[in-house]
């Protein structure tokens, strides 16, 4: 599996409603696409190790942002849930299994705090759709104070929306959002390119 180029990374800011800010590591084009689908439709799985190493390089300059009452502890990365129908297709979360191999690139814990309902899928429905009937997201048991929520393809940000809701309700105090590509106009915000060091740490 080849090495996902970051050509164009992106950061939104704020992010969709209830999201601090999002970051993906390219748009959903080319390599990048070719890496998702080799995830969710291809099963394979060694695919997520690439595109966390990807999302890792873009993600470290913003994670020092993301603290409560000036402390980094209590932060945490959240996998969206996938549908429970797709799940059981699947056999896998492409979601969970890409902030699986992004924990281990930063070092930081992971938390499955989140259910999602089972409903129509995204996959194929318009932007209007997606919007107008989001997926329904739960937290179950506790959730971090600051949460990274993990996801393979970021849209219009429904799901991001619907999972930052959720961990809000529950607690949480700051929510963002990394993804392995972006794909479309994600919501009407200002974004701009990344900037990150040559050696991030």
């Amino acid at each position: 599996m080849r090495a996902l180029e970051i050509a164009r990374p992106i950061l939104i800011e704020p992010g969709p409603a209830g999201i601090a800010w999002a970051v993906s590591a390219a748009p959903f084009e080319g390599t990048a696409r070719d890496l998702v689908h080799a995830l969710k439709f291809g099963r394979r799985l060694s695919a997520a190790r690439v595109a966390a190493a990807a999302i890792a390089r873009v993600t470290v300059p913003r994670l020092r942002d993301l603290t409560v009452d000036a402390s980094p502890r209590g932060a945490a990365l959240v996998p969206v849930p996938a549908d429970p129908l797709r799940w059981r297709w699947r056999g896998f979360d492409p979601a969970e299994e890409l902030a699986l191999a992004l924990a281990r690139e930063l070092k930081m814990p992971l938390r499955r705090c989140l259910r999602r309902r089972a409903g129509p899928r995204q996959v194929g429905r318009s932007r209007a759709a997606r919007r107008g009937s989001p997926p329904v997201v739960d937290a179950r048991g506790s959730v971090p104070a600051c949460a990274v929520l993990v996801d393979d393809v970021w849209t219009t940000g429904a799901t991001l929306i619907a999972s930052a809701m959720a961990l809000r309700t529950a607690g949480a105090r700051q929510v963002a959002a990394v993804a392995i590509a972006h794909a479309g106009r994600p919501c009407r915000t200002a974004r701009r390119d990344l900037r990150f060091p040559e050696n991030p740490t």
